[in-house]
């Protein structure tokens, strides 16, 4: 096996998805541990201690204890390289793990064990579906009281159309809650308090049948409730079929306490065993196999301020085929010219190393002088290929953002622009208005929060925001749709005509009736929603 087969052979990319509060943050935590990447995990919320999750890096997520930016970690494991991507749970920032899913290969879903599928877990779900990403359930919060884990299986399987294999599954759950049963090693782990998140816990093999140890393991009361539901779970789950697994058809589920650290180690090693190295990825109807040894790779993130010493912009990229050398020139399809990728890095969160090769799977940071924009295409001269566009959301929330201290034009410009470039937000310009006054729309509201504190914090610019009452934004195709032709347009009242920062033309609605309005009063206007990014 070549080295760049050998290399690509040993990673796993996925992305860690959940609701907010099912503990994904605490789980990836974990991971690391596990990896000797850290050496302490830092609760999202803990009060008794000043760290704080690896992966919430921004100043805003350690203040609200919430993810709100998608984070990059990567670490070693048994031989194996692991990229996780960490993903925002709240829907509000669902555009951003939208964008992430599109450079996974599957995807570990939380969910609490006492709240079941939740709202953000069912849309993001069908992200996955979309794309045949293979799903991994882990059931958290095991040792909380509880829904009924039959109940939680038929659940997974009716809202998502799937079949589900336990791996494992739970004895008890909150204060009797004893651990899980291995179905396939036919050994029980035993949960013990004490674990508090550092020390791994063994499996003891135990015939379900032996009374004598199982009652000594766990107790009598809890071995004749194991023994039952084990017996209609035999008879009534689906069979395990890695093929289905890795096409999304078949999820398996593990059942666990990621704050405990219970059942942590045993579902990273089978989710390494199950899932698959990196996939192929399709250029304009051409498979590029991942071990091909031309490079490729497309930006799927951009993230300004990282660094707050050094205020750069990183791009961030994932590796589709062959090896990444620091040095080499290389093609940027949508530039349509040569360059050199500066200062390559890989991640743990904020946390940087610059790096000489990296591969297929791995996901890169690079220097981004304003040159890179989401969805873009990087590859070798030699094999020039373009990746499709990442679809983006349509805004639904809107405000007028106007700054306060003229003196700070340029610092307001420059924040609003690039905080726009990361597509996290989007800005557009009402005609006849200079920079100092934008309309800003956003999938989220809780968006314009991070918008407002990263202008403080990290511009120091301040301003009001007025909200919009409006919903819907539509482009104006017309090839003839100048100045002159919107400004003759007949419009309701309320709506508005922005133009977006490439200097299109938009029109913004409070509802469905002012988009039908505007289409009856102006014959050959043509409106369409404009959700790629290319």
């Amino acid at each position: 096996m070549s080295d760049i087969s050998s290399e690509i052979h040993r990673r796993r990319t996925f992305a860690i998805i959940s609701h907010p509060d099912a503990g994904k943050t605490t789980l990836t935590e974990k991971f690391l541990l596990y990896g000797g990447a850290i050496q302490s995990a830092g609760a999202v919320k803990g009060k008794s201690s000043d760290r704080h999750a690896t992966s919430d890096w921004m100043e805003i997520e350690k203040k609200r204890g919430i993810s709100v930016t998608s984070s990059v970690l990567q670490f070693e494991y048994e031989g194996y390289c692991i990229n996780i991507l960490d993903t925002p749970g709240h829907q509000d920032f669902s555009e951003d793990t939208y964008r992430t899913l599109m450079a996974a290969d599957s995807a570990v879903m939380v969910i609490d064990a006492a709240k079941g599928i939740e709202p953000q877990t069912r849309k993001l779900f069908k992200v996955c579906a979309m794309r045949n990403i293979p799903i991994f359930t882990f059931i958290n919060k095991l040792d909380r009281d509880a829904r009924d884990p039959f109940d939680l299986i038929d659940e997974l399987e009716k809202e998502f159309g799937i079949g589900t294999y336990p791996v494992n599954w739970p004895i008890g759950c909150g204060v009797d809650f004893k651990g899980v049963y291995e179905r396939d090693k036919k050994s029980i782990l035993a949960f013990r308090e004490f674990h508090s998140g550092r020390k791994r816990v063994s499996g003891v093999e135990c015939d379900i049948n032996n009374v004598e140890q199982m009652d000594a393991l766990i107790g009598p009361y809890a071995r004749e409730a194991l023994v039952e539901q084990i017996d209609l779970l035999d008879g009534a789950c689906f069979d395990f079929d890695l093929e289905k697994v890795r096409t999304g058809k078949l999820s398996p589920v593990f059942f666990g306490s990621a704050l405990n650290n219970f059942g942590v180690e045993a579902f990273l090693e089978r989710f390494l065993q199950m899932s698959s190295e990196p996939l192929a990825h399709e250029s304009e109807g051409e498979v590029v196999d991942p071990k091909d040894e031309n490079f490729s790779a497309f930006v799927f993130k951009i993230q300004a301020n990282m660094n707050k010493a050094h205020r750069d912009r990183i791009a961030f990229m994932r590796i589709c085929s062959g090896k990444f050398e620091r040095g080499e020139e290389y093609w940027h399809t949508q530039g349509a010219k040569a360059i050199k990728l500066s200062q390559p890095q890989q991640m743990m969160a904020q946390e940087r190393e610059i790096i000489d090769t990296a591969y297929a799977g791995d996901i890169i940071g690079v220097f981004d002088p304003g040159i890179f924009s989401i969805g873009d295409t990087v590859c070798t001269k030699s094999k020039k290929i373009k990746y499709a566009g990442i679809p983006t959301f349509a805004p639904e929330h809107f405000a007028v953002v106007e700054q306060i201290d003229s003196m700070k034009r340029k610092q307001f410009a420059k924040g609003m622009t690039q905080i726009a470039q990361e597509g996290a937000i989007q800005i557009f310009f009402e005609p006849g208005s200079g920079m100092e006054r934008v309309v800003v729309g956003v999938v989220g509201v809780l968006q314009f929060d991070v918008l407002q504190f990263r202008m403080d914090s990290e511009y120091g610019v301040k301003y009001h925001k007025q909200d919009l009452p409006h919903q819907y934004i539509r482009y104006v195709d017309n090839e003839d749709a100048d100045d002159a032709y919107m400004s003759s347009l007949r419009l309701m009242q309320s709506t508005r005509w922005v133009k977006d920062v490439k200097g299109r033309n938009l029109l913004i609605f409070v509802g469905d009736y002012e988009i039908t309005w505007a289409l009856d009063k102006n014959p050959g206007l043509k409106l369409s929603e404009f959700n790629q990014n290319c």
